[in-house]
């Protein structure tokens, strides 16, 4: 059945009119669809329309069922390539602003890493309280609503959800529907690797490389980056994500690593301008003890009583002192200009940092939180010369090592046979039968993402440095946004005219006025091709605009189209750019145009079907 809190949500934000339009059913499993020119009812939704996206917002749900089983699709973009990526969420809250906003930051997170997929995000509205068999359930049936939008949209794990419900996902849909599986499909255990903290790493330490080409800028005037071995970093949040930062800042290269100086979780923070004890740390956090209160009680209060500070309030820690920042934990707004911002610390009582590494999600498109960001900014880059690498810049390891699962195609005979699909004992001896070779094609699926991060992270922050050198009236924000803009333009730039095109509709030179008219009225296109009777050959279009002059001049329903028809027309070929046909549209003052190949008219493109499926005034527009 459809979640109550769902249910009370769209009834709320949703006239009975739309309910009647727009609901689908397949059976038990219910959808309602909206697309980028539903302007009205996404805003009512919660979702801005703007120039990157959404693609598709979809809401769904399954009644055939009396678990509480649906929740929100959102394809945010696809101009980087199909499918999209991006996890699932899986709480009780979840409402479609909510995906959307995620979804927003994996097209630019996405892009960013420079991976040819777009960026989605799916929320299922979670009860309040369930069994671990609910669970499973809820996923399993929530699997069969989203496998619908398989090409265009490919599941991972997010909060809520974890790498074994992908592999329920996976035994219901088959492996290259799902993303981030268990070893034993291939996979790549993403929570195990601790893929996004590797990215922040990266970034640290690439920063750290770059971050004296900013003294030309008078904010970064009297900047001495240090070493590595001597640079001090403060974690807030020592989860899944804090915690491998810490970890693989110790252990990827010893003799230089830096110190790591004050970690806060949700009992308070440590902080010690000597470093802390973070092996300790570590072991403690592994044991599942919320880390910073036992391991004070434990291990600090009797070996370095004076030297190490303790609070049991978390969000004090941003106010010691540090040469970088690590925001990892679930908070949207670390920073903020004054009190009412809902941050965890305001920027007048923030500590000395010299860089902000964002390890947590903060990016949203909310006009609102941009502009919050915007201040925030001002302050801490242009004021206090700190230099912020986004979110969707450096943590995008999880999704980079994923997307390997699809970049490295899994082999026909490693694919679950079909008629397995669904049943998860039949599932789980197939799987243990090829263990070793699904466990060499995730090995090597590991390997892969590892080159792939370093390479697109530690490039990422050279030109986060380049472009804020290059203007300094840029935010932080804003030169990352235009990092992963500009890769969506550049992709955009190499879409042809096949890519997008619609199919057409035609029409014999043999038949009539009234013919065409019919058939004008019952497609979505104002044009249709006419072709001859024999080969299909195009000899001409017929529009709207040819009915209503044929019509004014009384002209009966019998007259031949050929009559009526334009015969001088203006074509696209198959492998023109999107570029080159908005030019021909321009030029020639026209708003369609048939896409013709050797074989014949194939197709067509207007300025409407640009105007949904393309983002070529990015083009115009991405620096």
């Amino acid at each position: 059945m459809i979640p109550q809190k769902m249910e009370k949500f769209l009834r709320e934000a949703l006239p009975e009119r739309t309910w009647q339009n727009r609901l689908r059913k397949e059976g038990d499993l219910a959808f309602m669809e909206f697309g980028p020119q539903d302007v009205d009812r996404l805003s009512r939704l919660g979702i801005q329309v703007d120039r990157l996206g959404p693609y598709l917002v979809v809401c769904m749900w399954d009644e055939g069922t009396p678990l509480e089983v649906g929740g929100y699709l959102v394809v945010d973009n696809l101009a980087m390539g199909r499918p999209s990526m991006g996890g699932i969420r899986m709480l009780p809250n979840v409402v479609p602003s909510t995906i959307f906003n995620l979804a927003r930051g994996m097209t630019l997170k996405n892009a960013a890493a420079d991976l040819p997929f777009g960026g989605g995000k799916a929320g299922i509205v979670a009860p309040a309280h369930t069994t671990p068999a609910e669970h499973t359930e809820i996923v399993r049936r929530f699997a069969r609503l989203i496998y619908r939008y398989r090409d265009i949209y490919l599941p991972g794990p997010d909060v809520g959800t974890n790498d074994e419900d992908m592999k329920t996902i996976a035994i219901e849909n088959g492996l290259d529907n799902a993303l981030s599986k268990t070893v034993d499909m291939g996979g790549n255990r993403i929570d195990k690797l601790g893929a996004a903290a590797r990215g922040v790493v990266v970034a640290i330490n690439t920063m750290l490389k770059e971050i004296g080409r900013m003294k030309v800028l008078p904010q970064f005037a009297g900047l001495e980056p240090p070493a590595r071995l001597d640079m001090t970093v403060l974690i807030q949040g020592f989860g899944a994500v804090g915690t491998n930062v810490a970890a693989f800042l110790l252990d990827d290269n010893p003799a230089d690593a830096p110190k790591i100086t004050g970690i806060s979780d949700a009992s308070g923070y440590l902080y010690n301008p000597d470093g802390l004890h973070v092996r300790e740390l570590l072991v403690q956090q592994e044991r599942h003890q919320v880390a910073a209160l036992p391991y004070y009680e434990n291990v600090l209060r009797d070996v370095h009583p004076c030297a190490t500070k303790f609070s049991n309030y978390s969000n004090d820690l941003l106010r010691e002192d540090a040469f970088c920042f690590v925001p990892a934990a679930p908070i949207a707004r670390y920073l903020g200009v004054d009190a009412d911002s809902g941050a965890s610390m305001t920027v007048d009582r923030m500590g000395n940092w010299s860089m902000i590494v964002e390890g947590a999600n903060t990016y949203s498109p909310d006009p609102a939180r941009r502009a919050a960001r915007a201040r925030m900014e001002r302050a801490v880059y242009w004021q206090k010369g700190v230099i912020i690498a986004s979110d969707f810049l450096v943590n995008s390891g999880g999704v980079i090592y994923a997307a390997q699962e699809q970049l490295i195609k899994t082999p026909d005979h490693l694919r679950i046979p079909d008629d397995m699909l669904g049943d998860r004992k039949a599932v789980d001896q197939w799987l243990a039968d090829h263990q070793q070779e699904l466990a060499e094609l995730a090995e090597k699926r590991r390997l892969a993402g590892q080159e792939w991060l370093e390479r697109a992270i530690t490039r990422n922050m050279e030109e986060l440095v380049d472009r804020l050198i290059a203007d300094p009236d840029l935010l932080p924000f804003e030169a990352a946004e235009q990092i992963s803009i500009s890769r969506i333009a550049s992709k955009e730039s190499l879409r042809t005219v096949k890519d997008v095109m619609e199919p057409i509709a035609t029409i014999r030179t043999d038949q009539t006025l009234k013919e065409a008219a019919a058939k004008l009225i019952s497609i979505p296109q104002s044009m249709l091709a006419v072709v001859s009777e024999t080969g299909g050959e195009l000899v001409g279009v017929v529009t709207n605009w040819n009915i209503a002059q044929a019509a004014s001049t009384d002209a009966p329903g019998s007259t031949p189209i050929t009559e009526i028809m334009t015969a001088e027309v203006i074509t696209a070929a198959p492998d023109d750019s999107i570029l080159t046909v908005v030019q021909k549209l321009e030029h020639h003052e026209i708003s369609a145009m048939p896409v013709v190949s050797n074989a014949g008219v194939i197709g067509i493109i207007s300025s409407d079907i640009l105007a949904r499926r393309t983002l070529f005034r990015l083009l115009q527009t991405a620096a």
